[in-house]
């Protein structure tokens, strides 16, 4: 089998894999606009590697219109990619993303400016997302760091450190939570993950609020006497 369509089926297989809401090919084929804007990247990407950069800029440039999803064609990206709902979607020109990924809506994998030690601008700008990574609505992975095999990235979230491997993250800035679900989920957190730096805000906030009623009580005591 050409490998260009085994990529285009896996892709296609990865939205009746991951999106219960589509079911069937001809459904995902006619209806998915993240579908429609890696079909384009693909081919955008094929033409900016043949040395045509600016017909490929073109393609991204109509598949940013047309699905609301922003991919530059230099980008690299593996099998079985999905983007559910896609608009706002943003990955940079030296993102670099591994197989069976999932992104939804208004993700950026954005570039930051990085100088080496001799003040000279890196060209790697973009983050690095390993394999089977789920990376939630609304998150911000940003400059050249790199996202671990089978991580997650919760819903809003902003990264801008190393995620190791098989760990999920949340909030800003993103910490790891002590979740340890290694199924498919959603935007990348669901009911079962156990955020211990929230639970611990709360407790404090909880102690500072009887410390304060204690103190009170105390004045209290203290003017009587």
């Amino acid at each position: 089998m050409n490998p260009k369509y085994k990529t285009f089926l896996q892709d296609l297989n990865a939205i009746l894999a991951r999106d219960p809401a589509t079911n069937s090919k001809i459904e995902a084929l006619l209806c998915s606009s993240g579908f429609h804007s890696i079909c384009l990247y693909r081919l955008s990407h094929w033409i900016w590697q043949k040395n045509f950069h600016l017909p490929a800029r073109i393609i991204a440039q109509f598949a940013r219109f047309l699905t609301g999803i922003e991919i530059h064609p230099a980008a690299r990206i593996g099998k079985g990619f999905m983007i559910d709902h896609g608009m706002g979607v943003v990955i940079g020109e030296t993102a670099e993303i591994g197989d069976n990924v999932t992104l939804y809506h208004d993700v950026t994998l954005g570039g930051t400016t990085v100088f080496d030690a001799h003040g000279k601008r890196q060209n790697k700008r973009h983050p690095t997302i390993g394999n089977n990574v789920i990376i939630g609505a609304g998150a911000q992975v940003l400059g050249p760091i790199k996202i671990g095999n089978n991580s997650k990235i919760g819903a809003n979230a902003i990264v801008i450190k190393n995620v190791p491997d098989n760990t999920t993250v949340v909030s800003f800035p993103a910490h790891q939570t002590s979740s340890s679900n290694k199924k498919f989920c959603s935007y990348g957190v669901d009911s079962q993950n156990n955020d211990e730096l929230n639970e611990t805000i709360i407790h404090l906030s909880e102690d500072i609020h009887h410390l304060r009623q204690e103190i009170s009580e105390l004045k209290q005591k203290l003017s009587k006497n």
